[in-house]
């Protein structure tokens, strides 16, 4: 089956939902879903979105302008993980705290604005990797329009250039908590020097990176465009090496196997 007959899919299965509320955060996925949404069920579709330290203003920005500019109606809520029992000391199941705490305020908001339906974004390649949030879309009845349709990140990063969505070639992005080795605590202050960091590498031309958080030492992941970036520039490492100190780290280091999602999993797969 094709992205196209994919995508005609996704359509019907969204009519038949009636009305729908998309936990948005603004990134590739939810935000194609929610464009999908809104032309599909018009004001039977709104957006959700959860402030919370590990979820950096840039995004948060993002997602509020595109609501705007789409006039879909727009519902933030706070979110607080680092108050949810346990999920500062960084287990293994830490998304799945999130998420079941996350959904249940969606699914509350949803129904305070007569909307039968909470959905989120995960695609199909999601499926491959260690995901234990997908545990509590499961036990709440989240829908998972994407996953239904079978549609792939590629063919959704097409499908949303087609719709001429801006987020078509943005990087992917995961929550802050997730740049933290599991049993590594998380704190207020450990999740601004990653929101700092990232947002240093971009500012600096790197469009898909990563700053993963390994106590003294801060490990970069980037995708081939940005290793030339800075393998070309001794100015821009010593740059980097200065900032990232000043924002707490004593090493800094540059992954050589590059970008990747689910890094952090890795120790995992080899118990």
């Amino acid at each position: 089956m094709n992205e196209s007959q994919k995508y005609e899919n996704l359509k019907k299965y969204i009519d038949s939902l009636g009305s729908l509320a998309v936990a948005f955060s603004g990134g590739v996925d939810s935000t194609f879903l929610l464009k999908t949404a809104a032309e599909i069920l018009g004001d039977k579709a709104i957006a959700v979105t959860a402030r919370s330290a590990s979820f950096p203003k840039r995004e948060l920005d993002e997602a509020i302008n595109f609501c705007q500019q789409e006039h879909i109606r727009h519902i933030l809520c706070d979110s607080e993980e680092l108050n949810i029992e346990g999920f500062s000391q960084n287990p293994v199941n830490r998304c799945y705290l999130c998420k079941n705490e996350l959904f249940s305020k969606i699914r509350k908001i949803a129904a305070d604005n007569q909307i039968e339906n909470v959905a989120e974004g995960s695609n199909i390649d999601d499926n491959g990797d260690f995901r234990p949030g997908l545990k509590a879309v499961e036990e709440q009845g989240i829908k998972s329009p994407l996953r239904y349709a079978g549609l792939t990140k590629n063919e959704i990063r097409s499908l949303s250039k087609k719709l001429g969505l801006s987020t078509w070639n943005k990087q992917s992005f995961a929550c802050l908590s997730s740049r933290f080795p599991y049993g590594q605590e998380i704190s207020p202050s450990k999740l601004a020097m990653v929101d700092k960091a990232e947002q240093l590498l971009l500012d600096m031309g790197l469009k898909q990176t990563r700053v993963r958080h390994h106590g003294d030492l801060a490990r970069i992941e980037t995708d081939e465009n940005g290793f030339a970036l800075l393998a070309g520039s001794f100015e821009k490492r010593k740059t980097l090496h200065e900032k990232f100190k000043e924002f707490g780290w004593t090493y800094v280091s540059i992954d050589i196997l590059g970008y990747r999602t689910g890094s952090m999993n890795e120790p995992l797969k080899l118990k």
